[in-house]
């Protein structure tokens, strides 16, 4: 009689080894693409929910708020460090003694594009600013998890459903 073996033996354990890194090769590449499309989601709906506080607050205080990226107290052109919103109630477009910040959004990830024509968004005191088509762009310029954000005139905004969004 032989004795009862338990475990496994080293051939066993070499195969399953080798089917699990052939799985997870074929599967890792899936994940990146479900994560720029977690983190483009993300980023755009946090783009909309400032929107949304920025209008909200411009009818509220009945003062001009300004959403922007800031650079030595001026509004810039790149979104993608992230932004200020602020009560713009001195100089247009710049932080000066007048104004008060309302609340800071940080940068975006750093592999990512953003794309906005206007350096700032301006919310008059009822509510209503200029229209435009906010793009976020995970990893690439060009990548299919690109999200849009429609702003309309009236201060509303809603998700783009335009396909092949770009941040040229």
């Amino acid at each position: 009689m032989r004795p009862i073996q338990n475990g496994f033996t080293l051939i066993e354990l070499m195969v399953t080894l080798v089917v699990a890194m052939i799985l997870v090769g074929v599967g890792a590449p899936s994940l990146k693409s479900m994560y720029e499309g977690y983190r483009s989601d993300s980023q755009i709906r946090t783009v909309n929910q400032s929107l949304q506080f920025a209008r909200s607050h411009a009818v509220s205080y009945g003062s001009r708020v300004t959403m922007c990226p800031i650079v030595s107290g001026s509004c810039t052109a790149d979104w993608s460090k992230g932004f200020k919103i602020f009560l713009d109630n001195g100089t247009l477009n710049q932080i000066d003694g007048n104004d008060e910040v309302l609340t800071v959004i940080g940068a975006f990830n750093s592999s990512d594009f953003v794309s906005f024509a206007p350096k700032a968004i301006n919310f008059s005191t009822d509510g209503l600013t200029s229209a435009g088509l906010f793009i976020y762009c995970p990893g690439s310029k060009s990548s299919p998890e690109s999200m849009g954000l429609q702003i309309n005139a009236s201060g509303t905004a809603r998700f783009s459903r335009a396909t092949n969004l770009n941040c040229n």
